[in-house]
């Protein structure tokens, strides 16, 4: 019996230290600022992060560390990946998460490739299955990884103003996730309303669904007319690069993404 609770300590003991270890791995890595020679990669990869305070911007140090030390990417096709790249991404990544306590736990993995790339797609009706090769620039899959072509990702954050951007887009996905399932209702921040979101949003998505059928130009990316999770996931694209174009036509929207990501962009210069 003595060896039996003997061996019981250690363990808890083991594992007590083990998460002791991480947490404390965790903050050393959130409080560490980026060189500046990454910084430099950054400002000039993804310009948007120039606008950013410099609370937020010393936030977003600690959390690309965190994040490149989480996340293992690799080049298909032949690319090999430079640490231009991770940092662009990573940038752009936690742009997202930057002032909130919003995480990509189960991400590990991120793939690219130069260019758009091919993908099946399946789908099933009843008890008819079909499949079909698309041509995508990027992907988001339950619990990662995420997929991006370069040459998208990187002209995408290179123009942060047309409110289109992969990177952003496949991360929203990856934070809808978070709530267990992909579906345009993430994790919402404390003081936020369900019903209030769902209101908003669902109201924002049959009026766009309209607009796109009937022709009309919206500042939301007509793609987001296909689904509430890829309607969520452009508002958020345009959310980030023309704030206050959104906030000026869809303000509900704007307000509830303020609110999710604890951000105002209409106030970065």
């Amino acid at each position: 019996m003595f060896i039996f609770f003997t061996i019981l300590l250690l363990i808890g003991g083991g594992l007590t230290y083990y998460f002791w270890s991480r947490i404390q791995a965790r903050a050393a890595l959130l409080a560490t600022p980026l060189s500046a020679h990454q910084r430099d990669i950054i400002d000039r990869q993804v310009p948007i992060i120039q606008r950013l305070p410099s609370p937020l911007r010393q936030h977003l140090d600690g959390k690309v560390n965190l994040f490149l030390d989480q996340v293992d990417f690799y080049g298909c096709d032949g690319l090999e990946v430079t640490e231009e790249m991770e940092l662009s991404i990573a940038a752009q990544a936690c742009l997202l998460v930057i002032n909130s306590d919003l995480w990509y736990d189960n991400l590990t993995t991120i793939l690219i490739y130069p260019n758009a790339f091919k993908s099946k797609q399946r789908r099933q009706s009843g008890f008819v299955v079909s499949e079909k090769e698309i041509v995508r620039t990027g992907e988001s899959w339950d619990r990662g990884p995420v997929i991006l072509s370069w040459a998208h990702s990187r002209q995408g954050a290179l123009n942060d103003s047309d409110g289109q951007n992969v990177v952003l887009h496949e991360f929203a996905h990856q934070i809808d996730d978070l709530s267990g399932g992909t579906n345009g209702v993430p994790i919402l921040s404390e003081g936020q309303s369900f019903a209030e979101w769902e209101k908003v949003f669902l109201s924002a998505y049959d009026a766009h669904v309209q607009a796109v059928e009937t022709g009309r130009h919206t500042v939301i990316d007509p793609y987001g007319a296909t689904g509430h999770e890829e309607f969520f996931a452009v508002s958020v694209e345009v959310f980030f690069e023309r704030p206050r174009a959104l906030q000026h036509e869809v303000p509900e929207v704007y307000d509830q993404l303020s609110k999710l990501f604890r951000l105002n962009p209409v106030e970065w210069t």
